[in-house]
C-alpha cells in the first residue's frame, strides 16, 4: 500500500467493523481527523517520534499528587469544550457548569449558612458571598448540598505540599453548606486571587513555546448536589483579574464571571472587618439529571 488515502481508507474500513456503536462512531472520527492532522502538516518522522515522546511524558508526570494529562487538555481547551458540549442548550442558554480542578476534595466540613471557611490564619482582603441555587425555570432549590473551596491569597490550596508548609490548617478554605427554603446560603472567606498552573513538566514547556502566560484568574470553586439534579461543579471568575480574558485554561465565560464588589467601610454588622473587603453574589442553575460525585483529581 503506497497511497496515504488507501491506508486511510483501510483503517476507516477496521475501525467500521467495530461491535459497539459509540465505539465505532468515536473510532472512525478519531482515524478520520488524526490521518487528516497529519496529512495536512506533513508530519515529519522526527517530529512523530518527539511528539510519542512528549505523550509518554505526560503519563510519566502524572501520578496521585498531579495529573499532567488533565493539566494539557485544559491548556488546549479541550476540557472547557467538553463542559459546554454537555451541558444545557448549547448555544441558546449559558450555563454555569465549569471545570472542577485538580484539588477538590471529598467530605468538607460542614458549616452553617453565614459562617466562615477560614480554618487558619489566613491574612488577606475579607469576602462575603451570597449565592443562590435555582433550577432552570428559576424556582430556588432547598436542601442542595453546596462544597465551597477556594485558594490562599498566597494562591496555594491547602492540600498543596508548599501551603502545609506554611501553616494552612487541613481544610481551610473550604465547606460544605445547604441551601435554605429560599435555595440561599452565605458566607465569609478571604479574596481569592489568580496564579500559575504547573509549568515543569510538558504543559509548561508547550506554553514557553506558545508564547503563552500560565496565570488562572481569581475563582471560587463550587459543587452543587442533589438528587434529581445533574451535579454541578462550577467556578465563579473574579471580574476584577487582570487575566481574566486570557485564561490559560480556557474556563471563563460570562455565566461564570462574577462582580467582586470592594468596600471601604467596615460592614455595620462585622466592625471587626478590615477595608477593604469584597462581597460576592451569585446564582448557580441546576439542570434536571443524575446526582453523582467526580473522583476526587488527586489523593
Amino acid at each position: 500500500m503506497t497511497d496515504p488515502h488507501d491506508l486511510t481508507s483501510a483503517v476507516l474500513a477496521v475501525m467500521r467493523q467495530t461491535p459497539d456503536e459509540r465505539l465505532r462512531e468515536i473510532m472512525v472520527s478519531l482515524v478520520t481527523h488524526l490521518h487528516g492532522f497529519v496529512s495536512d502538516v506533513r508530519l515529519t518522522e522526527d517530529e512523530f517520534r518527539a511528539a510519542t515522546a512528549l505523550l509518554a511524558r505526560l503519563g510519566q508526570q502524572t501520578n496521585d499528587a498531579h495529573n499532567e494529562v488533565v493539566l494539557m487538555a485544559g491548556s488546549l481547551g479541550v476540557s472547557s469544550l467538553v463542559c459546554l458540549l454537555n451541558h444545557a442548550q448549547v448555544g441558546e442558554v449559558q450555563t454555569t457548569h465549569n471545570l472542577l480542578g485538580p484539588f477538590w476534595r471529598m467530605n468538607s466540613p460542614p458549616v452553617a449558612s453565614g459562617g466562615s471557611i477560614v480554618r487558619s490564619p489566613t491574612p488577606g482582603p475579607a469576602l462575603w458571598v451570597r449565592a443562590r441555587v435555582l433550577d432552570m425555570a428559576g424556582a430556588p432549590v432547598a436542601d442542595a448540598e453546596v462544597d465551597i473551596w477556594h485558594c490562599a491569597p498566597t494562591g496555594l490550596y491547602e492540600n498543596q505540599l508548599e501551603a502545609r508548609a506554611q501553616g494552612q490548617a487541613d481544610m481551610n478554605l473550604r465547606g460544605k453548606f445547604t441551601t435554605d427554603a429560599n435555595g440561599e446560603f452565605d458566607f465569609w472567606s478571604v479574596k481569592p486571587v489568580g496564579y500559575p498552573v504547573p509549568t515543569d513538566g510538558v504543559v509548561g514547556e508547550l506554553l514557553r513555546a506558545l508564547g503563552r502566560h500560565p496565570m488562572r484568574p481569581a475563582h471560587v470553586h463550587a459543587l452543587v448536589f442533589k438528587p434529581g439534579y445533574a451535579t454541578l461543579i462550577s467556578q465563579v471568575y473574579a471580574d476584577d483579574d487582570a487575566n481574566l480574558a486570557t485564561d490559560v485554561q480556557f474556563g471563563v465565560t460570562p455565566a461564570v464571571t462574577g462582580h467582586f464588589a470592594r468596600h471601604d467601610e467596615s460592614p455595620a454588622a462585622q466592625p471587626q472587618v478590615h477595608t477593604p473587603w469584597y462581597s460576592l453574589d451569585f446564582t448557580f442553575r441546576l439542570e434536571a439529571g443524575q446526582a453523582r460525585l467526580p473522583r476526587p483529581p488527586i489523593k
